[in-house]
């Protein structure tokens, strides 16, 4: 029997993480650079208020959209840090992880024969739920001669009669491009003219360098005011994720950010239907995450800095193999060409990845993120840095350098 789950792909990341897991289980020596997992510990006010948690009884049913305390913190957050003015907590969404918020907003938003615009490349997951609304993903080359910016003249060639959203992902996964405040407020522009609603995924907007990220909510509230402003503000739909910043990415919480009423009432149905409620102690675990001192944050950042030189600095200079310095989250995206795959002996970007993972060193080809980006392969540097000490010597010495 036919599923529309059939058309969808189990994922090459996963299945180069799974064989190099079974490499670690044999006793050889493994680098996890296919994988976008934090390697920090959370912070010991979380790991606290876990054990509180479980200890006072907190762990029955709670409401279906969040717990209120957590809810408060957020809105206190989002206004304070991402500058997004609410009316209540009641518009925020307690998730399963940032993929879950993804999920909600797509089967929520989306009708079949629907459009949604969205880079390429592209996180896969991100994609693949757009399919899974039974729409179409209408894909938008990021080039490395452009900084794998987020062009607004390619977004409007692409909007057509079909198209419902403009997806935007800023830090992106997997270039690391962060989206400038100008950028923004072009493809907001766009998407008022054409009455579109604009989907942000925010995950990585604590693991940036040395810019700075901007949610694209908040510049609607600044620039637009009155009836206007609040129309162009309720086709917004914000993503975040206590992945990324709180190093919580097994806990699964995530949250989203929505003014529009329909969006609001099946987003609740949706969630009551599909996991009735994130994990209670996760929760508050969540909340004594946002109570955190910044220090937390920063010495991660840290550290970010440092495999971030690491890599680039074991990956500059090889023929064939082009890095791209990211702006924001943990990922060296690096484009390829033939000179690199003639010297290998290879046919392509798989080909590297699978010769690679024989050697124990894990990466993602380009066409895990898309289809117009064969011709790279990503690199993440989440992994514990004596990792990535070890490992980027080993991969210096695999491309020959």
């Amino acid at each position: 029997m036919a599923n529309k789950l059939d058309r969808i792909s189990f994922g090459k990341i996963v299945q180069i993480r799974e064989r190099l897991l079974k490499t670690q289980a044999t006793g050889k020596k493994v680098y996890r650079f296919e994988s976008g997992d934090p390697s920090f510990s959370v912070s010991d006010q979380v790991i606290n208020a876990i054990r509180q948690a479980a200890e006072t009884g907190k762990t029955h049913y709670i409401p279906n959209d969040g717990i209120p305390e957590l809810k408060k913190e957020l809105q206190l957050k989002l206004e304070t840090k991402n500058k997004i003015k609410l009316p209540s907590s009641d518009y925020i969404y307690v998730t399963n992880g940032a993929m879950h918020a993804l999920y909600l907003v797509w089967q929520c938003l989306l009708s079949p024969g629907d459009e949604v615009i969205v880079p390429d490349p592209m996180w896969t997951e991100a994609v693949e739920n757009i399919r899974l609304a039974d729409a179409t993903p209408v894909q938008v080359i990021l080039s490395h001669e452009d900084g794998y910016r987020y062009d607004p003249k390619k977004i409007a060639a692409k909007i057509s009669a079909k198209t419902k959203a403009i997806f935007v992902n800023s830090p992106h996964n997997p270039t690391g491009s962060v989206a400038s405040r100008e950028t923004l407020l072009e493809i907001m522009e766009l998407a008022k003219q054409h009455n579109l609603f604009i989907v942000t995924d925010e995950a990585y907007e604590d693991v940036v360098y040395d810019v700075k990220h901007s949610s694209i909510a908040a510049l609607a509230q600044e620039k637009y005011q009155g009836a206007e402003g609040e129309a162009l503000q309720r086709k917004i739909i914000s993503i975040y994720s206590f992945s990324k910043s709180y190093a919580m990415s097994g806990l699964r919480v995530g949250y989203l950010v929505t003014l529009d009423d329909s969006v609001r009432e099946r987003i609740s149905k949706l969630l009551r239907c599909t996991i009735n409620g994130v994990n209670s102690i996760a929760q508050w675990a969540a909340i004594a995450a946002l109570r955190t001192p910044i220090d937390h944050l920063e010495g991660m950042k840290k550290e970010y800095r440092e495999r971030r030189k690491l890599m680039l600095n074991a990956l500059t200079g090889i023929p064939g193999l082009h890095p791209f310095a990211p702006d924001g989250a943990f990922y060296l995206w690096c484009k390829v060409d033939p000179k690199l795959y003639q010297r290998l002996g290879v046919k392509n970007a798989d080909e590297v990845s699978n010769a690679l993972a024989e050697k124990g060193i894990g990466s993602a080809p380009g066409d895990s993120f898309g289809i117009h980006c064969h011709d790279a392969i990503r690199f993440a540097y989440s992994c514990a840095t004596p990792m990535v000490i070890e490992g980027t010597t080993e991969l210096a010495r695999f491309f020959g350098k």
